[in-house]
């Protein structure tokens, strides 16, 4: 690729970049194509008998009952008779149980009741590679497969969840959330940007480049308070949300790495809130300006009328590895100042989420079989523990028990 040359005889920086981004986008696509169907839609591995009673919250035993007696939805049975679900079938089969269950106090499908507001939760960072997006898409996706109707925002311009669901946006042309919060008369309904996954239950907004004209749209729109339509910046994500409530129980905001106006907007629409951190000395320095500085904003937009009500808030440390001496301090150190805030749980660090991520997959998405069983356990494991307990945070916001969930040692190694 032969870089344009300025009048002084040097490649420009504005255009050898610009087509660097071409050419690295042309080259991702066609690796998309490889891996992925002409229409670069993703489809979704099976799930053993294991892992589908252990997303139902049934023993195998009920689940195995329930194929030999041909009831509810029939796995696809291999060689050793080993049993298999898609993803349809379990959210067929959840259903289905919570129809036919013997007891009226278990409920199969955890939608939300009369009186349970929509939770929507921020995930936010100032400082990128906090595993802020890695966070967001395993959550979003742990939350439709334990049987919740979820929505997930990619609110951040560089689009990595939306990369994660399949859509390349510069390719893809897909409208963003962008498309029903800008300020003009081309704004859309936000049920117009939605887009299925290959997960059932779990629905996208992706992101796109021009999420970034929010940023500069914004101070101009507060100038002219006549395109703001009555209402400030920061209730605009909350009245879109308005017009799809019904439609889903938990909205998941993956927030750009950066405290500008998305990232306030979504705060300001949040019923709790997720601070993703890893465990080292300039990274917890970081965070300390970003709380500061969040909490200056927060208080001025608040006295200007908006209101940050939470439910929750906790601080999630990522990427952690509890052999480095270094980490655990810093760790030890967090839960000495925010015990209270902080998970129980951890992120482990694993090359299994970044080998997935290779394929634009997650660990709910990949094959165990592709990569080093031990590895791969141990991730999943971690990944469930954290979602898990974020998921009982949810369920106590709604006034419910928190579920105990069994080991996950002998349920993903089958």
């Amino acid at each position: 690729m032969n870089a344009p040359v300025s009048a002084a005889g040097k490649p420009r920086f504005d255009d050898t970049i610009s087509a660097q981004g071409r050419e690295i986008s042309r080259k991702l696509n066609l690796l998309r194509l490889e891996t992925f169907p002409p229409d670069a839609t993703k489809t979704l591995r099976d799930f053993s008998l294991a892992e589908a009673a252990y997303f139902l919250g049934v023993s195998t035993s009920n689940l195995k009952k329930l194929h030999l007696e041909g009831k509810a939805v029939q796995p696809t049975v291999h060689a050793g008779g080993r049993r298999s679900y898609s993803a349809e079938q379990l959210w067929e089969l959840r259903h289905w149980l919570d129809r036919h269950g013997r007891s009226e106090s278990k409920k199969y499908v955890p939608y939300r009741r009369p009186g349970d507001k929509l939770q929507v939760i921020a995930v936010v960072n100032f400082k990128g590679g906090s595993g802020k997006t890695t966070t967001a898409a395993h959550l979003g996706q742990h939350l439709a497969l334990t049987g919740h109707r979820v929505l997930a925002i990619d609110l951040d311009p560089q689009a990595s969840l939306s990369a994660l669901h399949g859509v390349q946006p510069e390719l893809d042309r897909f409208p963003s959330i962008y498309e029903a919060i800008r300020y003009d008369d081309e704004r859309k309904s936000v049920a117009g940007v939605i887009r299925k996954t290959n997960f059932p239950g779990l629905d996208l907004i992706p992101a796109s480049l021009e999420l970034q004209e929010y940023e500069y749209d914004t101070p101009l729109a507060m100038q002219n308070k006549a395109s703001l339509d009555g209402k400030s910046f920061w209730n605009r994500i909350e009245s879109a949300l308005q017009e799809v409530d019904d439609s889903y129980d938990i909205v998941v905001i993956d927030c750009p790495p950066q405290l500008g106006y998305l990232t306030l907007t979504a705060l300001a629409a949040a019923t709790s809130v997720l601070i993703t951190v890893h465990p080292q000395m300039l990274d917890l320095m970081s965070m300390s300006q970003f709380l500061l500085m969040l909490g200056d904003l927060l208080k001025t937009v608040n006295r200007a009328g908006g209101d940050v009500d939470l439910d929750w808030f906790r601080y999630l440390v990522t990427r952690y590895e509890p052999t480095d001496v270094p980490q655990a301090q810093m760790v030890g150190f967090m839960q000495s100042i925010l015990a209270s805030q902080m998970l129980q749980n951890q992120m482990l660090k694993s090359t299994a989420i970044s080998d997935a991520g290779l394929t634009k997959q997650t660990l709910y998405e990949v094959e165990r079989s592709s990569m080093t069983r031990s590895t791969y356990d141990r991730a999943i494991e971690s990944m469930e523990a954290v979602n898990s307990e974020i998921r009982n945070l949810i369920h106590t916001a709604w006034g419910r028990r928190p579920k105990i969930d069994g080991s996950l040692n002998a349920v993903f190694s089958q």
